[in-house]
């Protein structure tokens, strides 16, 4: 999964302008003029396509990767990163400490109030570690996934309500989804979510046992929480971005990584719709790497996951709605195969994976919708030189 929940650049000129716009996904924009990365891409069979030469320059690539991009192109994907950790920190800070005082208002609540509804959901089902990180981990996710993913899933099957058709990214594709499909999707996640997702639940335990458990009692600080959610971020980052990469190899593409592609337009609940290989090394692996790196709080690794399940959920919704983080760029992954390999889309910058992508209109469409205008009336293909 991809999933982390990203902000998006604002539109970059057309790629016939004189510079290069270097807009990046955390919305800050900087130009770097002649700055050149040949890369070269896996098309949807797994086989290499020539690289593509920026204009001011050339550079050669090993076979199936891409070229070392200049210095300045470095500096600003790290503004992005950091631009990107900021915001969605402050998101986060903001309805944390309004939701708090609600609650607190509300139940007359005293004292450090998520500290005692811990308290009393230990006291409730009990503090054996085991079994919070194992089942109450697989529980916890599942309920997460399939009580959005079934939202997603209702406007599928019933192009209901009618007024948010009109913020499809590929118009007139699963409107309304196939049964058949759908009900293949849904058997294939079941069983990555059971027959995958305990056993590596299991395991996962095992590797934070010898790391070093956290007292299941004390719930962690709240800016310590998030700062491990900064590092779970960048990991992800790190783990999805390669092994997604890998995945799309020519000798592996095929085996592996083609069943995820059968869905050009996909839709919510395709996120972990993909062979069980896949759905350990791409989609369990990349988000456990932080929680294990910081020795999380299973408090606080429960709150990660549902983060980044509710980011891969709305990166394969195929919708783009209005004050959402933009699906654009795994949407466009989709339907091209050979762009936007990451969930930042910060590699993809570093690597030259997205140049695609940024020639594109879903580019300029890659933006979080301050207002109800569908993206693509903002932004029509007609405008588009």
């Amino acid at each position: 999964m991809s999933t982390n929940p990203a902000y998006a650049a604002p539109a970059q000129k057309p790629p016939n302008s004189s510079s290069i716009n270097n807009s990046n996904v955390g919305g800050e924009s900087k130009a770097v003029a002649g700055a050149a990365a040949a890369h070269t891409s896996l098309d949807v069979s797994g086989t290499t396509t020539s690289p593509k030469l920026q204009p001011a320059a050339q550079a050669t690539t090993a076979p199936g990767w891409t070229a070392e991009v200049d210095s300045p192109l470095w500096l600003s994907s790290l503004h992005s990163v950091i631009f990107i950790i900021t915001c969605a920190l402050a998101v986060f800070i903001l309805f944390r400490n309004v939701l708090t005082w609600h609650l607190q208002s509300f139940w007359g609540a005293s004292g450090d109030f998520w500290q005692s509804q811990w308290d009393k959901f230990i006291d409730q089902f009990g503090d054996d570690p085991m079994m919070l990180w194992v089942f109450g981990t697989t529980l916890f996710t599942m309920i997460v996934y399939w009580t959005v993913g079934g939202i997603y899933t209702f406007m599928d099957l019933t192009n209901r309500p009618a007024c948010l058709r009109k913020y499809k990214i590929q118009p007139g594709t699963n409107e309304p989804v196939e049964a058949g499909r759908l009900m293949k999707v849904i058997w294939r996640v079941i069983c990555n979510q059971i027959f995958v997702g305990i056993p590596l639940a299991y395991l996962s335990y095992k590797l934070m046992t010898v790391r070093g458990l956290s007292d299941i009692r004390e719930l962690p600080t709240f800016h310590w929480v998030c700062f491990e959610l900064t590092v779970c971020i960048l990991m992800e980052e790190l783990g999805f971005y390669y092994s997604h990469r890998f995945l799309h190899h020519k000798h592996i593409y095929k085996f592996i990584h083609k069943q995820h592609h059968e869905w050009t337009a996909p839709i919510s609940v395709t996120a972990i719709y993909c062979h069980p290989i896949e759905h350990i090394f791409s989609n369990l692996v990349p988000p456990f790497l932080g929680v294990f790196l910081m020795g999380s709080h299973v408090a606080t690794a429960w709150l990660w996951f549902a983060l980044a399940i509710l980011s891969t959920l709305n990166a394969h919704s195929g919708y783009h709605l209005p004050f959402f983080p933009s699906p654009e760029a795994h949407d466009f992954h989709h339907l091209k195969f050979n762009n936007c390999f990451g969930v930042l889309g910060v590699l993809d910058r570093l690597h030259g994976t997205d140049s695609l992508f940024r020639a594109t209109k879903s580019y300029a469409r890659h933006i979080m919708m301050l207002s109800f205008v569908p993206p693509r009336d903002a932004f029509p293909d007609s405008s588009m030189k």
